[in-house]
């Protein structure tokens, strides 16, 4: 089939519907369209807009996105480096991608149960004598800087970017640029800096920013781990 045919035919059957979902949305917001709606209006974009509740929970939600992609890219950037072998075979090439069959609703309640209070690591705390009880253990479920949310989005996107790392890897040839920048007298610090995360960092920034989007938009874990004030954007707007 021509590329052309399969191009239009991906745009009427994704592109189309969506954009399609949007534009009513957006005729509905300012009572152009609807069933209730009774004429031209911007009352409703009036009303978010001068809501400091709103720019709070987009700040809170991007603040949370932005520390939890950070991390999650630090973290896979390091792996994939240092187990570069292992990730391309062996029981490690497939034991990676196990994390991604989970659900983030489980890996919310996983969280809680490590995290909590009275959970596993503040049980495990206790009996070493580093606590004298649970309020000696500090709030990462449902505090202030959302170190639960945080910590499972981690553990949600940090598998997708190491295989995404160790695949890039393979495919842009980062091994014989090292070998040849070694050559020319670059130290191990330079290449890193310079070549192997520059690299990985550009051939992956739509991931990157797709991944800032779908933890901004998460609903399940920022419900069961964070606070009612400051609230996620998607949990704030499910409340509206």
């Amino acid at each position: 089939m021509n590329t052309k045919v399969i191009k239009l035919v991906y745009l009427l059957l994704v592109l189309l519907p969506v954009g399609s979902g949007l534009v009513y949305a957006l005729l509905f917001s300012l009572g152009i369209v609807g069933v209730l709606n009774t004429g031209y209006t911007t009352a409703a974009w009036s009303e978010v807009l001068f809501n400091s509740g709103f720019w709070s929970s987009m700040g809170y939600s991007l603040y949370v996105a932005l520390l939890s992609v950070f991390l999650a890219v630090c973290i896979a950037l390091t792996l994939s480096l240092s187990w570069q072998k292992y990730l391309q075979k062996g029981w490690l090439s497939t034991a990676i991608y196990l994390p991604l069959c989970f659900p983030a609703t489980v890996m919310a309640f996983f969280s809680f149960q490590l995290l909590a209070k009275s959970g596993l690591l503040a049980r495990f705390f206790y009996r070493l004598g580093w606590i004298e009880g649970i309020q000696g253990f500090p709030t990462l479920v449902k505090d202030a800087y959302g170190m639960g949310i945080v910590f499972t989005s981690v553990l949600l996107v940090t598998p997708f970017f190491t295989i995404l790392f160790t695949q890039l890897y393979q495919s842009e040839k980062l091994a014989q640029l090292i070998a040849l920048s070694k050559t020319l007298g670059a130290n191990s610090i330079q290449v890193l800096l310079k070549i192997v995360v520059p690299v990985l960092l550009k051939k992956s920034l739509a991931s990157l920013v797709l991944f800032v989007i779908f933890v901004m938009g998460s609903y399940e874990v920022p419900l069961l781990l964070g606070r009612q004030n400051p609230q996620m954007i998607s949990v704030a707007v499910i409340d509206k």
